[in-house]
């Protein structure tokens, strides 16, 4: 029986293609195939660095038959890679499934580390204190209201993700919920234009409204509850 392979989670830049690690390029190279969410994205990346390797379409959706064929492959003493189209794979984004999978069947499993969103918008926020709590995505509908009702229970900094084309009523949905609370929001990290808005939701959402083009991008935002 050959030697088992193995799962390499790959983080890839969230905007700044420079944002790559050494080990995460050799990583990438070596891989007999790579799992992406989107061959488009991750294709510019494997150009700018020129990896050769192939890649395979791999997103939320992937099939049991797709699941069943990538863990055969580890098993057979593979190197597979599995990235998202930004960050880190796993961390709302697809791959979870796959990892229960892989080491479930005995395969081995190895994260590469490097750019996180959640990291870089709490650095650049600056708040106090060494605490705070990740909600991920924002629930698009069922849940939405209850999402936001529910961070004025929370006793520690709270940091989730929305979309350029939901932002604004996250900040109207923040007006209602949390008046009175600073909110930091991040746009465009690692880009060009990278900033931290900071005030409260009716001071972001009047910026945002006056200047519609910082409505675009992604967003992390930090709600402080003191």
């Amino acid at each position: 029986m050959s030697e088992t392979g193995i799962l390499s989670l790959v983080a890839t830049p969230i905007g700044n293609l420079e944002d790559m690690t050494y080990r995460a390029v050799r990583t990438l190279s070596q891989a007999e195939y790579i799992l992406c969410e989107d061959t488009r994205v991750t294709g510019k990346l494997l150009q700018r660095y020129e990896i050769t390797s192939k890649m395979k379409r791999y997103d939320a959706h992937a099939s049991e038959r797709t699941h069943d064929s990538i863990v055969a492959d580890v098993l057979a003493g593979k190197g597979i890679a599995l990235v998202s189209d930004a960050g880190t794979p796993g961390v709302s984004d697809p791959g979870v499934l796959l990892v229960q999978q892989i080491r479930a069947a005995g395969g081995q499993i190895e994260v590469i580390p490097g750019p996180s969103a959640v990291i870089a918008a709490v650095s650049l926020a600056g708040f106090t204190g060494n605490q705070f709590m990740f909600l991920g995505f924002v629930p698009q509908k069922k849940g939405r209201e209850t999402f936001f009702t529910s961070l004025a229970t929370r006793e520690i900094p709270v940091v989730f993700f929305e979309s350029t084309h939901r932002i604004v009523k996250a900040l109207q949905q923040l007006l209602i919920a949390l008046p009175d609370k600073t909110i930091y929001v991040a746009r465009e990290l690692t880009k060009l234009h990278e900033e931290c808005l900071i005030g409260s939701p009716s001071e972001i959402l009047e910026i945002l409204e006056a200047t519609p083009v910082k409505q675009k991008g992604e967003f992390v935002i930090i709600v402080d509850p003191r």
